[in-house]
């Protein structure tokens, strides 16, 4: 098996998705891809608990159809950074896909090119339509994972699919019913990100401050110094009466 690098400069492109639909269907951009022995054949590290990882994305990201989250793990099994797409290209290109992946690693965490040894981890989770059984989709999907992590200095790791049916690692056989995928609803957002390090709520997603919308709190200090003007206006008048 051979790691096949083109050349990076689509990787800048606005929209390197979108380029796919204007690629000619030939049968080279189909040699982008990898079949499911091929994926096997690459000893892909094992998630300790997929449950967890694929239940933490989905809650931070609420993917729907057609999204694409990227994300990566430290060798503890943890989220450091993680970005999330809409698909929206036709053609079915791994080299495009490996483009778009590497366009949101390098938007939310630095490289670890320098590193002798890769330390941390990168998983595609992919939601779409159909069943979990392994498409060209996949494949190509596959091949844009391994050499984006190639080009970033990431570990190559799990590729998972979130369907109707649920989500599936897909060559090692493990899922579940829930998450599952759904469609999108009106006027949903297209894309989301957590960069590394950054803080996340209860909810999965960042946690809200005052700047966010949140009226502030008043401190508990303004309230003691109305109250002490306050009492101090009232013993002023009683004096005043007594005279």
């Amino acid at each position: 098996m051979t790691f096949g690098i083109a050349p990076s400069a689509a990787a800048s492109a606005p929209d390197p998705v979108a380029a796919a639909a204007a690629m000619p269907e030939t049968g080279e951009q189909l040699t982008r891809m990898l079949e499911p022995s091929e994926w096997s054949a690459a000893e892909i590290p094992l998630l300790r608990n997929p449950r967890e990882v694929v239940s933490g994305l989905y809650a931070r990201h609420r993917p729907t159809l057609a999204t694409v989250i990227v994300a990566v793990l430290d060798p503890e099994e943890r989220v450091r950074a993680s970005a999330s797409f809409v698909r929206r290209a036709s053609a079915v290109d791994g080299w495009v896909f490996r483009n778009a992946l590497l366009a949101q690693l390098r938007r939310v965490i630095p490289h670890d090119l320098r590193r002798r040894t890769p330390v941390r981890t990168a998983i595609l989770l992919y939601c779409r339509d159909g069943d979990a059984r392994w498409t060209q989709e996949d494949g190509a999907w596959m091949w844009g994972l391994r050499d984006a992590c190639t080009l970033h200095g990431l570990r190559c790791g799990a590729y998972i699919t979130l369907t109707r049916e649920g989500w599936q690692v897909l060559g090692e056989g493990r899922g579940g019913r829930r998450p599952h995928a759904v469609p999108a609803p009106e006027g949903r957002a297209g894309a989301s990100s957590t960069g590394a390090g950054e803080d996340a709520g209860a909810d999965g997603g960042p946690r809200r401050s005052p700047s966010d919308g949140a009226a502030p709190q008043p401190s508990a200090g303004g309230e003691a110094s109305q109250s002490s003007a306050g009492g101090a206006a009232s013993e002023l008048s009683r004096r005043v009466a007594a005279r």
